[in-house]
């Protein structure tokens, strides 16, 4: 018998304001046709004034308990991916923890941009697994239009802000590929691309936020390499095959590298749940975002095989192989 980490309900939040790229083109030198073309993207969520990203992990946070219908007392682990904390310190995650009315277990969290979500991921799935924690909430939450150059039209049509969730519980497996739950993660990074995609801010090195900076070609080359090479990675370490894969839930920054990578894991796109048209980047966000609304509309059932797999600044990447 071994310990999985069995994803029992699953949520998200999302900005109240939509908006499009036509609305978008009136304040940025764009339209509508050059983000498609080179994107996918139509339209992305904005939060409001004074809506945190905290708000919108506590709202993601609600909605996936609801789904597994357990209480909020039940959970006894945090872990929160982002990018856009409220503050420098303390966590976000502690934040979130507090407004659930909890006052035990532990909460922190995750940096690793666009992948935050696979690594907060592979971080709760090795607590349960090692019995220090049994119920664990998974977040991804970021507001990305914070850290914008809205002068930028390169970097500032790419992203929108979220938040989603999933509820891991603790349960008996066989320790086969047929086992519900987490199967394996794999996570890499890559330090020398460092200034290919970051934010040139920070408490440390100018005692400002900053603002996102892309070399938009280095990380798309990279991108679609280094996320199929992890996708291969999981299937491989599971003795899988891309034909027995029932769902590919992709980081959603780009639907020309999600049609890439696809392509070089020889899967359909009909396998891929996409929603980067209507999301935008959504950074740590967009995975939980997917699977949540391929949840919500049927797509993903019980038992089916979902391959999630991102990458961000860093260069930061990370797959997860899960039974639903």
């Amino acid at each position: 018998m071994v310990v999985r980490s069995l994803i029992t309900g699953c949520g998200s939040c999302l900005p109240r304001q939509s908006v499009s790229n036509h609305e978008l083109a009136q304040r940025v030198d764009t339209s509508d046709d050059w983000i498609v073309q080179r994107t996918g993207i139509r339209s992305r969520h904005i939060a409001g004034d004074g809506e945190t990203t905290s708000d919108l992990a506590f709202g993601a946070a609600q909605s996936a308990l609801a789904h597994a219908g357990i209480p909020a007392s039940r959970i006894d682990l945090i872990v929160l991916a982002t990018t856009t904390p409220d503050h420098t310190f303390p966590a976000t995650a502690v934040r979130v923890q507090a407004r659930l009315g909890l006052t035990t277990g532990i909460a922190f969290d995750v940096q690793a941009v666009c992948s935050g979500f696979v690594y907060a991921l592979a971080v709760a799935d090795n607590f349960l697994r090692l019995g220090q924690a049994r119920t664990a909430l998974v977040i991804g939450a970021d507001t990305f239009s914070r850290i914008l150059d809205w002068n930028d039209r390169t970097t500032c049509v790419l992203f929108g802000d979220g938040a989603g969730a999933v509820v891991l519980e603790a349960t008996d497996g066989q320790g086969t590929v047929s086992d519900r739950g987490v199967l394996s993660t794999h996570l890499h990074s890559d330090g020398r691309h460092y200034e290919a995609l970051w934010v040139d801010g920070g408490p440390s090195a100018t005692q400002t936020t900053g603002h996102v900076r892309m070399n938009g070609q280095e990380v798309f080359r990279h991108a679609v390499s280094r996320l199929s090479e992890v996708a291969a990675e999981a299937l491989a370490a599971n003795g899988v095959e891309p034909g027995q894969l029932d769902w590919l839930v992709p980081h959603q920054a780009n639907l020309r590298i999600i049609e890439g990578t696809a392509r070089k894991l020889h899967l359909p796109l009909e396998k891929a749940v996409i929603c980067v048209d209507h999301h935008g980047n959504t950074s740590a966000a967009s995975i939980p975002l997917a699977l949540t609304e391929a949840v919500t509309d049927g797509r993903i059932k019980c038992s089916d095989l979902v391959l999630m797999e991102a990458m961000g600044g860093g260069f930061t990447w990370g797959s997860a192989l899960v039974r639903w």
